[in-house]
């Protein structure tokens, strides 16, 4: 069992920036590969980006590429979203979520456990 608890979702202007974190716990959490995936009202849940358990690979959207980072610490049991150069369609609920799996990344059917969400809202 793993639990996922993200943080430092808010609110803030376009071209503004945010760092999302999201704390692990229950398993070895070096093991496993992250992902962050956000959901808007109305819309399905979609890969924002993800990391490998070492922290040497990672993939990102399309959407998001150039804008956002994703790291990992891993003595930390934590992964981290780092949001800039913000646009009102990232506004969306923000979910961390963990694989056994190297591959895929972008399909939500290759996480195992998910955090409850938390809520960034960009405004124009």
């Amino acid at each position: 069992q793993v639990q996922l608890v993200e943080s430092g979702g808010g609110l803030v202007q376009a071209g503004g920036s945010l760092r999302l974190s999201c704390a692990a716990s229950g398993r070895t959490f070096s093991n496993y590969a992250m992902g962050w995936f956000r959901q808007a009202p109305g819309k399905e849940r979609e890969f924002v980006a993800a990391i490998s358990w070492s922290g040497g690979s990672t993939l990102y959207a399309d959407s998001v590429k150039g804008r956002f980072t994703i790291s990992r610490d891993n003595a930390k049991n934590t992964v981290y979203l780092q949001m800039n150069s913000l646009k009102p369609e990232d506004t969306a609920v923000y979910y961390c979520a963990v694989s056994p799996n190297d591959r895929n990344w972008w399909r939500p059917n290759e996480y195992d456990y998910w955090g409850q969400g938390t809520q960034v809202t960009v405004s124009s």
